[in-house]
């Protein structure tokens, strides 16, 4: 293998945001834009956007690698929320100094093996401004819920956060932490594993709007969402809407 997971990182610190609500926080990173329209997307759960976007309330992006903040009002975003606990923003891609090339994700209809060793990136509530590195390993696929089961920590506020696998030159995003489920089998709650959602919906997403105006009316629409919070939901089997 000759990228290490340090070198990863590196690459991966500038597609990375922190994500705001007045509800709390969560993690987020660009997923696509294009070269020739004003528009980018950026790729989080949809736990963290949802109340804000019921409510159209403003969401807070920070930018990571520069420092950069963003204050995003409700006419200044359009929220695309498919199911399966995954959202995009898009915003104009001049309000962030985001890289030129959006990260490879995975193909569509392809899933990773069980076994192979995966990590994700994200803001952990416990250390809100520094971004953190967390790791483990696939457990299973399942197709239905269009998630991993990870043996892996995740936390608040890394909701939303990239999780990558990597290559022989390079690596590859395969989805979007969604929630931790304990094990509380006994009573008392052990280590569990981590959902991670595939990132399939974000394939097309972007490159279908020719500006914020144009995926304005093609926005989600907004549903009472389940909870206030956007921590990790440790529900699976049914959407997040």
């Amino acid at each position: 293998m000759s990228i290490k997971w340090h070198q990863a990182i590196e690459k991966m610190n500038n597609l990375v945001v922190r994500i705001s609500t007045p509800q709390g926080s969560g993690t987020g990173f660009l997923v696509s834009h294009s070269t020739v329209k004003p528009v980018c997307g950026i790729a989080t759960a949809a736990h963290v956007v949802d109340w804000a976007h019921y409510w159209e309330q403003p969401i807070r992006i920070d930018h990571f690698a520069s420092g950069k903040s963003l204050l995003l009002h409700h006419n200044e975003r359009s929220i695309h929320i498919e199911g399966h606990d995954t959202a995009t923003i898009i915003l104009e891609k001049r309000d962030l100094p985001l890289p030129e090339h959006s990260p490879k994700l995975s193909p569509e209809e392809k899933f990773l093996k069980v076994g192979n060793e995966v990590g994700w990136l994200g803001f952990p509530a416990i250390s809100p401004k520094n971004l953190c590195f967390f790791s483990g390993r696939t457990s299973c696929f399942l197709e239905e819920e269009h998630a991993y089961l990870v043996d892996g920590v995740a936390i608040n506020g890394v909701s939303g956060g990239p999780v990558f696998h990597l290559l022989e030159d390079g690596f590859v995003v395969i989805g979007v932490v969604s929630a931790y489920i304990a094990n509380r089998v006994t009573g008392e709650t052990l280590p569990g594993l981590s959902v991670i959602r595939d990132v399939s919906q974000f394939h097309k997403l972007v490159r279908e709007f020719k500006s914020l105006d144009d995926a304005k009316k093609k926005e989600s629409v907004p549903s009472s969402p389940p909870s206030p919070s956007p921590s990790p939901s440790p529900n699976i089997g049914s959407d997040s809407k």
